[in-house]
């Protein structure tokens, strides 16, 4: 294949997978796999979480991908190479600056990460699994908006009762 077409297919990939992670966060860990993701929206203890077999799962099929393109079933390898990609821009954004999971203590101030940093908060604002907001883990509506659609799911503004947000410290940090 021509490094162009290849490139297209890392790129498209990679954006495809933010809109695959907010359909699979919403509907799949916020439905069916609340079983894992759960640990992802209480006080973690330690390092790992339940929630971190979802990382697991989709490098293993990033690496399947990567074996079937390079085993002559082209361009898999570039759609696992797309995966691998996101999961690592998902590693430092989300693990890293929204959750601190890792020694990278930096707190946006302005601009796009601050946008992402305060859109994935407004995620943890609700307890549990119904009436979040903010699936996305790479694209963040507006702050705005987001206030919107939590006055609008929860019929007013959240109050420390009933959204106050979880932190995602482990014990003792």
């Amino acid at each position: 294949m021509s490094i162009a077409i290849n490139t297209l297919v890392f790129f498209i990939t990679l954006a495809g997978m933010e809109a695959f992670a907010w359909w699979a966060h919403k509907y799949v860990m916020h439905g069916w796999g609340w079983g894992w993701h759960r640990s992802h929206h209480e006080p973690r203890e330690g390092w790992f979480e339940k929630n971190d077999l979802y990382a697991v799962v989709f490098a293993g099929v990033a690496i399947a991908l990567i074996a079937l393109g390079t085993g002559g079933w082209h361009p898999l390898e570039w759609v696992g190479a797309g995966m691998t990609a996101y999961g690592f821009l998902y590693f430092l954004a989300h693990d890293g600056l929204v959750h601190r999971r890792w020694p990278f203590r930096h707190v946006p101030r302005s601009g796009y990460l601050k946008r992402l940093y305060q859109a994935h908060l407004m995620h943890h604002a609700v307890r549990g699994r119904e009436g979040c907001v903010s699936f996305g883990f790479l694209v963040a509506p507006s702050v705005a908006t987001l206030k919107r659609q939590l006055r609008e799911l929860h019929d007013g503004p959240l109050n420390k009762a009933a959204g106050e947000a979880v932190s995602r410290e482990p014990h003792g940090v």
